[in-house]
């Protein structure tokens, strides 16, 4: 029995030899080495997924934010669905048909007398000159075919037309012809122009209706002494006005 002994006692740290190896293994083999990577965990996807909803009230406010994408019917009446147009295009379509409604369409009622005021000037400024060259191309005319009939007409008869009378030759009414013949046409681009101007504010005006100036931007005028380059010591300066355009 005591032979035994040196034999239980060599198998039992045998066992323990054997049983420290495979749980150092097992640890080893469980641990990643330093420096790897975790292995990914795969989560179950739980994020909710939701689509944006935009209502008919939402678009239209945002449509009515910009003006120039903002459109409505024209011309629509017994059954025609009529023209779209946007509103800056509506006010210059207004104000080519018929001056001054443009302005009318944009709520600017106090710009109608400048409208109108611009247009009434340049027709009268227009049939006047047009009515003295009449005179005078008529009055030129009549008097070139008396002229070789005794006692025919002559420059200053008081059958003439008064502004004509004034004129003492053929060749002064002449001059008058050419002078009232070159204001009238001056006057005809003067009508173009107006005429355009109208619809260009118009055009422009729509575009700015709902433009918000932003409290940062002030504009300053003053009047002021403007130096003139070239003018005399004794008077370098000449008056002027000074805009300033601040930011704050």
């Amino acid at each position: 029995m005591k032979n035994l002994h040196p034999h239980i006692a060599a198998l039992v740290v045998l066992l323990g030899l054997l049983f420290t190896g495979l749980s150092g293994r097992a640890q080893v083999l469980g641990t990643p080495f330093p420096g790897t990577p975790a292995p990914t965990t795969i989560q179950p996807d739980t994020a909710e997924t939701r689509e944006a909803v935009v209502t008919p009230e939402a678009k239209r406010l945002k449509a009515a934010a910009d003006s120039a994408k903002r459109t409505e019917r024209m011309f629509r009446a017994f059954g025609y669905e009529g023209i779209r147009l946007t509103r800056p295009g509506k006010a210059a379509l207004l104000s080519a048909v018929l001056p001054g409604a443009g302005q009318i369409y944009n709520r600017r009622w106090w710009k109608l007398p400048l409208v109108y005021g611009a247009l009434g000037g340049v027709i009268y400024g227009e049939a006047f000159y047009q009515s003295r060259y009449r005179q005078y191309a008529d009055a030129s005319n009549l008097l070139k075919r008396e002229a070789s009939i005794p006692g025919g007409l002559r420059p200053q008869a008081s059958s003439l037309p008064l502004p004509v009378q004034q004129e003492r030759s053929i060749d002064a009414i002449d001059n008058g012809v050419v002078f009232y013949r070159g204001y009238r046409d001056i006057f005809y681009l003067y009508i173009g122009i107006a005429y355009s101007l109208q619809i260009v504010d118009a055009l422009v005006d729509a575009h700015l209706k709902n433009f918000d100036v932003s409290e940062d931007l002030s504009l300053h005028w003053e009047p002021t002494l403007l130096a003139v380059p070239g003018q005399a010591s004794a008077l370098p300066t000449a008056p002027g006005v000074m805009f300033a355009l601040r930011v704050k």
